[in-house]
């Protein structure tokens, strides 16, 4: 980049002085927060995941449901049955690669960086922090995936009310009978019971719960993480003005390097 400017005569020294520092003021800077919301189907994942992302700063959502493949080369078990609700049904290494390029540039992945409406005081001094929600019924089961969280939700739901919430829903290609108790509710069970088993810090939610109170839980929780990661943080501040350093910690940058020139 430097080579670049110097033979563009457009560009003065300091011009080029001024980008390569703020370039790396950012690289030193900026952290990812990836937060899994996963569980069963009908359980108030995507709408959750709508919800965090009006109230959190500089947040993505990515749905595994965008990853499914298409019908044609999704299984059929000797009932007929497609076999949707398995990993085999879904471009799970797409879905990671996916994840690890927004982790590497989520700045560039188009997500709005401007501050939510009422922000508090707890989401101040968070612009370096960018936040992906990824919502999908099967997140937690695929080894690859599980390296990249850093909180996990798992939403429940009992028997009778997942089956309603199903029934009012139209699926492309849709359920045929007896599809929720021969293949949906089965293979829940069998990924519930596996995470149950082999994995620890999960934190299980009760979808019979009204959205606000969901919200709330999961929202409060990120804040930690938030704050956790903002004091991790060290900010490279290169200026002549001691004073201006002095400020920004006094609003809450914990973490800042003083460069003077």
């Amino acid at each position: 980049m430097l080579l670049s400017l110097l033979l563009n005569e457009e560009f003065s020294l300091a011009t080029i002085f001024d980008r390569e520092k703020e370039e790396l003021r950012r690289k030193q800077t900026m952290k990812v927060l990836v937060i899994g919301l996963g569980g069963v189907t009908n359980g108030g994942k995507t709408t959750l995941a709508k919800k965090l992302k009006k109230v959190l700063p500089n947040c993505d959502i990515i749905s595994q449901d965008d990853f499914f493949k298409p019908e044609s080369e999704v299984e059929t078990d000797e009932r007929g049955f497609k076999l949707y609700d398995v990993l085999d049904a879904l471009y799970m290494d797409d879905m990671v690669k996916s994840i690890r390029n927004w982790m590497k540039n989520p700045a560039s992945s188009g997500v709005v960086t401007e501050e939510p409406q009422n922000t508090c005081d707890n989401l101040k001094n968070t612009v370096h922090v960018y936040i992906l929600i990824v919502e999908g019924f099967l997140l937690y089961n695929y080894e690859p995936l599980n390296e990249l969280w850093n909180r996990r939700y798992f939403l429940t739901l009992p028997y009778e009310e997942c089956k309603r919430r199903r029934s009012t829903r139209v699926y492309q290609p849709a359920d045929t009978p007896g599809y929720f108790d021969g293949h949906v509710w089965p293979m829940y069970l069998k990924y519930k019971n596996e995470l149950e088993e082999n994995a620890s810090n999960v934190v299980y939610l009760d979808g019979t719960k009204s959205q606000e109170e969901l919200l709330s839980c999961v929202y409060s929780d990120i804040i930690q993480e938030l704050k956790k990661l903002r004091e991790g943080i060290s900010y490279i501040f290169i200026s002549q003005n001691k004073n201006q350093a002095t400020d920004m910690k006094s609003q809450g940058w914990t973490s800042l390097i003083m460069i003077e020139m």
